[in-house]
């Protein structure tokens, strides 16, 4: 499945500004310092691992792809990728750059060879 499309970037855009409007709108800037918007970010991101909870390793795809648990967990990822973009906002980090560069970290902390099939870091 592709989450992604060729207009993804400009969709990323268009979600921001529309974000921005829409915590504009409310006067809502007031509330979203990094602090809270971290902590937002954190209590978004429990909610969706509490969908979860209990649902066996082997298990957990087929469970995900349930219609009734699928609009929950997007509702829930939702949240969490609006906690995450307004974040990275106010404090100017772009997200996609942010992800680029850590690839790159991790390309280094998980050479392909050595790190093939096995979960943990190597130490060097």
């Amino acid at each position: 499945m592709k989450i992604v499309d060729d207009t993804s970037g400009d969709r990323l855009t268009a979600i921001v500004n529309d974000l921005r409007d829409f915590v504009r709108e409310r006067d809502w800037e007031q509330f979203h310092d990094p602090k809270n918007l971290v902590m937002a970010l954190v209590s978004e991101a429990g909610e969706l691992a509490a969908e979860y909870r209990w649902v066996p390793n082997d298990a957990s795809d087929s469970w995900s792809h349930d219609p009734d648990n699928r609009e929950r967990i997007a509702g829930e990822a939702g949240d969490v990728g609006i906690a995450l973009l307004l974040f990275l906002d106010r404090i100017g980090v772009d997200f996609v750059e942010a992800v680029r560069a850590k690839l790159e970290v991790n390309r280094v902390n998980y050479p392909q060879g050595p790190s093939r099939g096995k979960p943990d870091r190597l130490r060097t």
